[in-house]
Formats: C-alpha cells, structure tokens, sequence
C-alpha cells in the first residue's frame, strides 16, 4: 500500500493535472426551487452530475476524486429529504457499482456508519470490496462524514494501538488512522453553489489544498466548469510555505 506524506511534513510533487480533487457538491435544493420543483429532484439531478464528473476526471487523467454527498450536520435537515438521500445513496449503490467495476474504478465510501440502516451498510461494504482491485480513479463518497470526527476517530484509534505513547505521537504515526490513508492530500478543492467555506470536509487533508469556489450550482456544474476550475489550479503558485524565489531558483524543492 502506498504511503502518503504530510504537506506540512515534505512537499508533495505537483502535476498540472490535479492528482487528487475534492468537491462539496452544493446547490441541489436551490437548483430545483428555481425550476419550481421539489428539493429532491435536485438531488436526482445531482447524481447525474457525479456521473458527468467520474467520467470528466478519467479522461482528464486526476486520479482521486471525493466528493462531499452528506455530512455529519446533514441530520439536522428535514426528515422526509434525509430519508430520501439515503434511499438516493442505496439505489446509487444498486445501479452504478456494476458501472464503476467495469470501468476499473476503485469506490470507497468514508464517514461515521453507525447511523446508517444495515441494508446500506451491507450494500456499501460490498460495493468496496467488488471494486477494491481497481486501479484506475479512486472514487471516494464521504458520507455522514466530518472532519473533526475523522481526527477525532483516528486519534482515538492510535490510542488503542498504542496506549504507552498517547503522549508522543507524530503526524506520520496519525495519518494511517485517517479516513484517506489511502489516497494523496487533495491537490484542488471545489465548491460549487456560492459558499465559500469547507463545512468541516477534509480538515486535515485540506492543509495546503488549492481551494476553488464557483456561483455554479452543482446540477449545472459539468466538464467545462469542471476545465475551468482546473485552469485555475494552473495559474497558483504551490509554494507549500516557501518563496517564490525558490520555486524559480530552484531552491529548497
């Protein structure tokens, strides 16, 4: 298994091609009310994005896409639309993982499961291991998923591997805790829909990430908005704490 370094720890090889995106996928409700519809089709709509957007970024050649579908506050929205999104989240699962195998796609899903029925949790866990072989883009869902939970899970589960050093531990001793063990710290973040905040997504992989906010609600977000978010990646100047000086010198890379 691959072993992926902090950015805070070494600098990470860049590529013009973000290796690793990462998407909150906002503005389905409020793509639907401005079409008079019920806030739900917007997320049928949505699906249909992610499938725009898995086959976007495999052409394109980015090799890790995660994208936000629900957090640990989504809870907190009205009852009868949670219901639906799990329902939405288990027919995914019914309907797309035979898709995604034959394009060699390895699908993982990330989060907190213990709120999730034993029907889904079964559906996801074979959907990982039917697809676990696959190596070609890395599709993650993180669902009932928060960033604090996440360090909070994997500091708790350090501590239990080893309990005489709860005092002593460093990030490299952290990071195979983590939900993304497997996968790089995110190259380019998106955010579609007009906020500009992460929403407790990916707090620690997040450290020295290209953050990318667009007014494009994500049921209208396609490959040329897609293009043009990875056009402005091109443009940034990934310094990872360093001068400009020394990226054109060559210094300290």
């Amino acid at each position: 298994m691959a072993i992926f370094k902090s950015s805070t720890r070494t600098i990470p090889e860049t590529a013009t091609v973000p290796r690793h995106i990462a998407i909150i996928m906002d503005g389905n409700g409020r793509w639907a009310k401005q079409r008079f519809m019920p806030r739900v089709m917007g997320h049928q709509r949505g699906v249909e994005t992610v499938r725009e957007m898995v086959k976007a970024c495999r052409e394109l050649g980015v090799e890790y896409l995660t994208l936000f579908a629900f957090s640990s506050e989504n809870w907190r929205r009205p009852a009868d639309e949670v219901s639906f999104l799990m329902q939405l989240f288990l027919k995914m699962l019914e309907r797309e993982v035979g898709k995604l195998h034959e394009n060699n796609i390895c699908l993982k899903v990330i989060g907190n499961r213990s709120r999730f029925e034993a029907q889904l949790v079964r559906h996801i866990v074979e959907a990982e291991q039917r697809t676990a072989e696959n190596n070609g883009l890395t599709l993650t869902i993180a669902a009932n998923y928060g960033g604090r939970w996440d360090i909070m899970q994997a500091m708790h589960a350090l501590s239990l591997a080893h309990p005489d050093r709860a005092a002593a531990f460093d990030e490299e001793e952290l990071q195979p805790y983590l939900s993304m063990h497997y996968a790089p710290e995110p190259d380019l973040f998106i955010r579609t829909g007009g906020e500009q905040r992460i929403s407790n997504f990916l707090l620690w992989q997040l450290a020295y990430t290209e953050l990318y906010f667009t007014d494009v609600l994500w049921p209208a977000f396609g490959r040329k908005e897609l293009e043009e978010a990875i056009a402005s990646y091109q443009k940034r100047e990934r310094r990872f704490g360093r001068t400009s000086e020394q990226l054109k010198g060559g210094v300290g890379a």
